[in-house]
């Protein structure tokens, strides 16, 4: 048994919470599918929103778009196809709905995260403060174009917003990780839809091919902190952003297997000030995510 997988298997059965848990069971110990939608149907909300912090820095109970771009990416994750899924079905309503949407993009941020325990950057202080840029709007887009049915008013919406989302780009638009992030999720499901031709799609990814360059960060001194690493955009070596970037992607396998605490955790290069009994509790769950996201970028290298 690998001696890095073993301690962090150890780490997840003793700490992790059981979302966690059941994703970690079904991509290494032959876990089913209906496992891990079962734990995450706890945080889905009846509007079909999600929230009750799936997103383990911010403990708002009401449904926030971001929070919902982690259950969709967890449908992707485990290899769900079926957009007929009564929880897909769900989700793809409450953003027809139009709830947290001002007709361009979903909310980054909403008034309600400030009478929950949160990290600072969850804060909302004005209204105006609940939109920026395509962070999150981009993967909620693809998501729709991906999953919601053709004649659909949510794949014409995703069509739409998509689109507008491209046209906007510019020099500085991917300039932020997690939106450029957002907006490779968004390429990668419009290709599993098979619908590229009804964007400039080569425009797309030469523009996210330059930017992933840019991003991730090639000074090691500097990755004990918070910084912008390869697996941010991607896992193995057959995505297509690896060969540009083969030297630090290799190295992070290295890094990985260098930092793994004596727990078989991973550090947490960030703090919240404020709620601090609440902030022991979200580094522990952090603590699982991180295991997960580890594991599984060694796993697409082949190291485990």
């Amino acid at each position: 048994m690998n001696p890095i997988f073993e301690k962090a298997r150890i780490f997840m059965y003793r700490n992790a919470r059981p979302l966690d848990l059941a994703r970690f069971q079904y991509h290494f110990e032959n876990g089913s599918q209906q496992a891990v939608l079962h734990a995450l149907s706890f945080y889905q909300n009846e509007d079909g929103g999600f929230g009750h912090a799936i997103e383990a820095d911010n403990w708002n109970p009401n449904s926030i778009p971001l929070h919902a771009n982690g259950a969709n990416s967890i449908f992707r994750e485990i290899g769900m196809t079926d957009g007929s899924h009564p929880m897909i079905r769900k989700l793809i309503a409450w953003y027809e709905s139009g709830a947290c949407f001002n007709g361009k993009s979903w909310d980054v941020t909403v008034p309600s995260n400030n009478d929950y325990p949160h990290a600072p950057w969850w804060h909302t202080d004005s209204i105006s403060t609940c939109h920026t840029d395509y962070n999150g709007t981009a993967q909620i887009a693809g998501f729709l174009i991906r999953y919601a049915p053709r004649d659909s008013k949510g794949f014409a919406l995703g069509v739409r917003v998509a689109g507008e989302a491209i046209a906007a780009l510019d020099p500085a638009a991917l300039a932020d990780s997690h939106t450029c992030a957002c907006y490779l999720r968004m390429a990668e499901l419009i290709e599993e839809a098979g619908v590229q031709n009804l964007f400039p799609f080569e425009e797309l990814k030469t523009s996210l091919h330059q930017s992933v360059r840019k991003l991730i960060v090639t000074d090691k001194s500097r990755w004990g902190a918070y910084v912008c690493k390869p697996s941010q955009f991607f896992r193995s070596r057959s995505s297509e952003y690896y060969p540009e970037n083969a030297e630090i992607a290799e190295y992070e396998c290295e890094f990985i297997a260098q930092t793994q605490l004596a727990d078989g955790s991973w550090n947490i290069p960030w703090r919240w000030e404020k709620f601090p009994e609440e902030w022991a509790v979200a580094k522990n769950w952090w603590k699982g995510e991180v295991i997960l996201e580890n594991l599984l970028y060694l796993k697409g290298f082949g190291k485990i």
